[in-house]
């Protein structure tokens, strides 16, 4: 049950973000999407800089998909500075 409800959270979050930032991957991309910025904001924000409520990045909580969508923003942006994932328009 645990991983359909990572694959959910990872859409959820992967979808938010590529509607911010105008990205037209399928949905597989937005999963990729989503569980690596869930897995870079935890990483980033709570193991690096000590933000308390990043930790939750990636659950299905309210807390947990704000801080996913933060890091998948974070990783869209990133993956653009680099030149490996162009921008959709």
């Amino acid at each position: 049950m645990s991983r359909i409800a990572a694959i959910l959270v990872g859409a959820i979050v992967g979808w938010i973000p590529s509607m911010i930032m105008g990205d037209r991957e399928g949905l597989l991309g937005k999963i990729l999407i989503g569980l690596g910025g869930s897995v870079l904001a935890k990483w980033l924000f709570a193991d690096l800089l000590g933000i308390g409520g990043a930790s939750s990045a990636g659950s299905l909580s309210p807390g947990g998909i704000l801080w996913g969508v933060v890091g998948a923003v974070v990783l869209i942006w990133l993956l653009r500075a680099v030149g490996f994932m162009p921008k959709a328009g």
